[in-house]
């Protein structure tokens, strides 16, 4: 399988147009006469032009042109980049093929190491991301960043999108996140749901108050999608569904930086906007391309192995009175990120990982005496 054919080429005036010198444009490849060469690539930024999970988002289509516009002229980071902009997905027949494409897509750049970054269409969307795991045959954990939670019975798939991947079967959804919710937005017996699975659910208050806790959440993600209706209008007045509260752009860039530089994060999708909402300047798509900015230079930072054995790691033992008689947690050298290991169950066909990210504040607790929520919470759902 090639996957040039599931590709539009990047509008013409785009790579026709002449760029600052350094520009983010000038260091990377695109579609533009001919397919890129991806030999050697790590990222691959994906249009997307779907917008018929929604029937708000009017002109949703033109969303990852204006997108690209803003990005192609940002300044390059400090890294050597090796990007290519694949062009936009086509379209399939109807929305289920939509998502099909984005599977197969998924599939193949992540098979052959190279993250994909989708940006434009609408929030469903990220079902189509969500299957691009299926056929690794291990389990995966999702963060969404939204001001709701997408879980209505009735309506369009924009507003139903995390339900088809939460009851997806086979089921390989290991844990759900979801940042910056607003509780005016959500309906409290979806909370109560969640709870019930063990889900993590954190409201845009408790975000602003603990938001350096949020890394080791951002951390445990193995693909992360954002809607960025979860960001205030103020700052982003091109959202399918604005909304006057939320994160500010700053936030959302802070997220996207977290995200990139997690190890392993192998996918992100940024949805959700529509530039007939926008204002003249298009200031939304300038935010998006700034986050995208900080997810890539995030990327280009990440520090970690995660060979918990090697010289990399300080391993620390936390004796307890009660069981588990004791905790185990590992502090990189590198970047003094913190993790807990899990007890391993011996024969697990999903190749689950024995250690979840945390924080020093978790080891702190666990020298109290006290159990991380984080270490009980995944032992349920391991079980």
């Amino acid at each position: 399988m090639t996957i040039d054919s599931f590709f539009e080429p990047v509008e013409e005036y785009l790579w026709q147009k002449k760029y600052p010198d350094n520009s983010f444009f000038d260091q990377i490849h695109y579609y533009g006469e001919l397919f890129p060469d991806l030999k050697g690539v790590h990222l691959a930024l994906v249009g997307l032009k779907e917008k018929r999970g929604s029937k708000a988002g009017e002109s949703t289509e033109r969303g990852s042109t204006e997108i690209r516009e803003k990005l192609y002229h940002l300044k390059k980071g400090q890294a050597s980049y090796r990007i290519a902009d694949l062009g936009d997905l086509v379209l399939g027949e109807d929305l289920e093929s939509t998502y099909k494409n984005i599977q197969q897509v998924g599939e193949w750049l992540m098979k052959r190491q190279i993250l994909p970054i989708y940006f434009g269409g609408t929030h469903d969307l990220d079902v189509g991301q969500y299957l691009s795991y299926e056929k690794m045959e291990k389990l995966v954990s999702m963060l969404n960043v939204d001001a709701k939670f997408d879980l209505e019975e009735k309506g369009n798939k924009a507003e139903s999108h995390i339900q088809d991947i939460i009851l997806h079967q086979p089921n390989f959804l290991f844990s759900y996140a979801q940042l910056a919710y607003q509780s005016f937005l959500v309906d409290p017996n979806i909370i109560t749901v969640l709870e019930k699975l063990y889900f993590d659910h954190v409201r845009l208050g408790e975000v602003r108050k603990r938001f350096k806790d949020m890394e080791p959440l951002i951390r445990n993600a193995d693909f992360l999608s954002f809607d960025i209706s979860a960001i205030q209008s103020a700052d982003a007045p091109g959202a399918i569904n604005p909304e006057p509260f939320g994160l500010t752009a700053e936030e959302a860039c802070q997220i996207c930086w977290f995200a990139g530089t997690n190890e392993k994060l192998s996918s992100i999708g940024i949805y959700g906007y529509d530039p007939y909402q926008d204002d003249m300047h298009n200031k939304t798509a300038k935010v998006i391309s700034v986050m995208m900015w900080y997810f890539i230079e995030g990327f280009y930072s990440r520090k970690d192995s995660l060979s918990f054995q090697s010289s990399d790691y300080i391993k620390y033992r936390v004796s307890l009175d009660d069981k588990p008689n004791e905790l185990v947690f590992y502090k990189s050298i590198k970047s003094g990120k913190w993790w807990l290991e899990i007890p391993h169950q011996d024969g697990d066909k999903f190749g689950r990982l024995s250690t979840i990210p945390c924080s020093y504040s978790d080891y702190e607790m666990a020298q109290r005496g006290e159990i991380p929520e984080r270490w009980i919470n995944a032992q349920i759902k391991l079980m």
